[in-house]
């Protein structure tokens, strides 16, 4: 990986030339994105650089794309396998656009990915139970409870509570919603409207924190070292997690991101149909939409049952 590639004709572009670590870099520095994502980007082609080296790989092939894909199935999860694939098909788009290597990762396939959810939801009962159990007798019961009831009610993801700050919630006609800014967003465009009992519950909350302050995070840490600061995403699943484990609803596929799928479902459920649960979402293809609804569809379907008395009366 120590050569220099030099090409000289765009036309004659071919796998003669050998790749280095500086090529890498560049593609890097070219990339146009958020800072998070660049460092995904830049993690995820170090892996394939690191496959390169192991192999003592200098000019790859599109034989050695597919190899590195089996190896990575054979230890990754589908998710990951794809987002190391992602980087490798920019990189090489990239090298071939700059008429440096051609792009041997053209019409390469990535793992297939299961269109199922990996999270569970809660019951409407589930819900009750959740937060009948967090002690609101505490500020930090108080803001674990309107965090949670928060999420359920809205579908907001972590990194949107977390970037929530107390002006957000403005009134729009005749009800309060909060401002977010959603994902992939820069600005605060989008809105949820907070319902009566969730209003209450973050009203009160901010009461008892006696902050006044219409600038600061809409929750905060209460931990020693930076009680008072905007919270983590981290925290707040964590908030999350030990709800649940303490309404006794342990699972590893009951997590913070259960209260999104928890939102869709039972706003389907109760007679919300598949454009308003889309718009309530945020999701910007209607078919991530559709999966709860087919999941539903299913859950209803008693064949079994059906089947079971044609046998047993």
């Amino acid at each position: 990986m120590e050569n220099a590639i030099v090409v000289t004709d765009r036309a004659e572009l071919t796998q003669s030339e050998s790749l280095s670590a500086e090529i890498f870099t560049k593609w890097i520095e070219y990339i146009d994105a958020k800072p998070k994502t660049i460092e995904t980007y830049t993690r995820n082609i170090k892996q394939f650089l690191r496959y390169l080296q192991v192999n003592e790989i200098s000019r790859p092939a599109r034989s050695d794309v597919i190899a590195y894909r089996e190896e990575l199935k054979a230890t990754k999860k589908p998710s990951t396998v794809q987002g190391y694939l992602m980087a490798v098909k920019l990189f090489f788009q990239w090298t071939e656009q700059e008429g440096l290597y051609p792009d041997i990762a053209k019409h390469i396939k990535g793992a297939k990915l299961d269109t199922e959810h990996k999270k569970d939801y809660l019951t409407s009962k589930q819900v009750a139970r959740l937060l009948g159990s967090i002690d609101r007798h505490s500020l930090k019961g108080l803001r674990d409870y309107a965090i949670i009831a928060l999420m359920i009610t809205s579908g907001l993801r972590t990194i949107e509570v977390a970037r929530a700050n107390i002006e957000d919630m403005r009134t729009v006609a005749d009800f309060t919603a909060l401002y977010i800014q959603g994902k992939g967003h820069e600005e605060r465009t989008a809105y949820v409207k907070i319902a009566e009992p969730v209003e209450d519950a973050i009203r009160e909350y901010l009461k008892a924190r006696g902050r006044s302050d219409k600038s600061e995070p809409l929750f905060v840490s209460d931990a020693n070292r930076n009680a008072g600061s905007r919270m983590t995403t981290r925290s707040i699943s964590r908030i999350a997690k030990d709800s649940l484990i303490a309404a006794g609803l342990e699972s590893d596929r009951l997590t913070a991101h259960s209260f999104r799928h928890t939102t869709a479902t039972l706003n389907l459920l109760n007679g919300g149909t598949v454009e308003e649960t889309q718009q309530l979402l945020r999701h910007t293809n209607i078919n991530t939409t559709l999966i709860y609804s087919h999941a539903l569809e299913r859950a209803k379907n008693n064949s079994e049952a059906r089947v079971a008395k044609a046998i047993f009366g």
